[in-house]
């Protein structure tokens, strides 16, 4: 294959925490996600951290490790075999546990911040 129809760098990615089952990923013009749905779903939900950044929404700790657990049931129910997810459930759950992650990184951000003083920096 020359290198102009060569496919995009982020299909040859391996990511080896992801799985990648073709059964558990989307596709889109006939090529896999180079992530598997669940993992598509936390990723888009990272870009989540701008809200959270420049304070547009909050939410506090505890809120945010919740969002954690609807990800964490719909993967162990399908893991121990009690139900078999589908992919829109797991993107779902996925964005749920992403968001969740970004907002604990702006709290741990905003605490760093309080304890070195930081907030005055770029003023």
């Amino acid at each position: 294959m020359c290198a102009r129809h060569s496919p995009p760098k982020i299909w040859n990615v391996e990511f080896p925490i992801c799985h990648r089952r073709p059964d558990r990923s989307f596709f889109f013009r006939g090529r896999q996600f180079p992530v598997c749905a669940r993992c598509t779903g936390i990723a888009l939900g990272f870009f989540t951290l701008p809200l959270f950044a420049f304070k547009i929404w909050s939410i506090g700790l505890g809120w945010a490790l919740l969002l954690h657990l609807p990800t964490y049931l719909d993967g162990m129910s399908q893991a121990t075999g009690r139900r078999e997810s589908n992919n829109w459930l797991r993107l779902a759950t996925g964005f749920l546990c992403g968001l969740g992650q970004m907002a604990i990184v702006a709290i741990v951000g905003d605490f760093i911040a309080e304890k070195f003083n930081l907030a005055n920096l770029f003023h």
